[in-house]
């Protein structure tokens, strides 16, 4: 097997996802995925360092023999399929993020045709036969259950009739002849910070991971292990109500979610919510802001990260409404909860180091916890956030092979 690294492919960069290699956040705190993962992962430990261009270099490839064999991660989304390839010594091979087109509007069976050649790719690319695959983790966007069944009504980015209730975990499994393990992308993501941070202390801590992007994704890991609840749908954070009472501006009115739901944390922290929510009313309060002549309020919505990043007042109003909307949520997580550590990923954090650090700042003062629990949680940013998705899905498909 040999170590690669990929460049950015022709896919778009969906919110949430890196325009860089960069992982650190420039002083914020960040996971800490330089350390060995070794305990994590049983005895197969996983290890990086920083290369000199900022981006991740793994320590050392591994020599193809007999013997060897992987596990391959893929993330979908619902422009692009990122993949990546775990050894098994618990190694990544892949140090960069690696696309491929999705066709997920194309529908089920094109799109698991997607994943299968994003598959091969990133193999041909280590060098490694796709008989050296002993399983595959598959992360999408929910909802779905936990089997990777897409929910009946849809979703976000299966929207089609034929995608309602389309076993798409069992398609793949069926089309590769190994066994596919399914997470959504939060819970994916939120495995990976989970393992990242905690390396060979993992199982001993619990963690919650807040993912902004167009929806609000998340997920809650416990003992180093995704919690999925009875129907796959635990860790739907974006869902959970919160207070808006000292959120809300005078005379703001009060946000509604595309589920349907009123005033829960996706209706303020997700790009649909500044779209449907925030940006309407503050250009009421801001009528010659230059994003009131920036088209259609869609394309407004997704400026406003960067006006936030230029400390532009009218985005700094948004993002921190959005900062307080996730400090409410893990105020709830710590009750109920009570994690080691509290993550933050997604396109509202891809910005400026000086912004991140404004941001995690905002979200932390607006997380009330105990004093006990201020002596030992943790605030930081999920690293590797174009790859994190990838990763997890195979750190899961690793940790299944315990199970088989």
């Amino acid at each position: 097997m040999r170590q690669v690294s990929f460049q950015r492919s022709l896919c778009a960069y969906p919110l949430g996802m890196a325009k860089d290699g960069d992982t650190d956040g420039g002083g914020i705190p960040t996971p800490e995925s330089d350390q060995s993962l070794a305990g994590s992962l049983g005895s197969r430990p996983v290890s990086s360092r920083r290369s000199r261009s900022g981006g991740r270099e793994d320590e050392g490839s591994r020599a193809s023999t007999s013997s060897s064999w992987v596990v391959v991660g893929l993330d979908n989304g619902g422009t692009c399929n990122s993949a990546t390839v775990l050894d098994h010594s618990g190694q990544f091979l892949v140090d960069r993020l690696v696309e491929s087109p999705s066709h997920v509007q194309d529908g089920p069976h094109v799109a698991v045709e997607a994943l299968v050649e994003a598959l091969d790719h990133v193999l041909g690319a280590v060098g490694v036969a796709r008989e050296s695959v002993r399983a595959v983790g598959l992360g999408t966007p929910g909802p779905a259950s936990a089997d990777g069944v897409i929910s009946s009504k849809g979703a976000t980015n299966f929207s089609q009739t034929p995608w309602h209730g389309f076993d798409f975990r069992g398609a793949l499994e069926r089309r590769l002849g190994v066994p596919v393990i399914y997470n959504n992308d939060g819970n994916a993501a939120a495995l990976y910070a989970h393992h990242a941070h905690f390396g060979s202390e993992a199982a001993l801590h619990s963690s919650v991971s807040a993912i902004v992007g167009t929806g609000l994704g998340g997920g809650v890991i416990e003992a180093g292990r995704v919690i999925r609840g009875a129907a796959g749908m635990a860790g739907e954070l974006g869902h959970v109500h919160i207070p808006m009472q000292g959120l809300l501006a005078d005379g703001q009115p009060v946000p509604k979610c595309k589920c349907g739901f009123v005033a829960d944390a996706e209706s303020v922290a997700s790009l649909a919510g500044i779209e449907k929510n925030l940006l309407p009313y503050w250009l009421t309060r801001f009528p010659d802001h230059k994003l009131a002549r920036a088209g259609s309020i869609g394309e407004a919505a997704k400026l406003v990260r960067d006006y936030g990043d230029s400390e532009d007042p009218l985005a700094l109003e948004i993002l921190g409404q959005q900062a307080m909307a996730l400090g409410r949520l893990f105020t709830i997580a710590s009750n109920f909860i009570d994690p080691s550590a509290y993550f933050v990923g997604g396109g509202v954090v891809e910005a400026s180091p000086k912004f991140r650090e404004w941001f995690l700042g905002r979200v932390r003062e607006h997380t009330s916890l105990r004093e006990e629990q201020l002596k030992v949680a943790t605030f930081a940013l999920i690293p590797d956030r174009d790859m994190a998705g990838a990763r997890g899905a195979a750190l899961a498909a690793f940790h299944s092979l315990d199970a088989l």
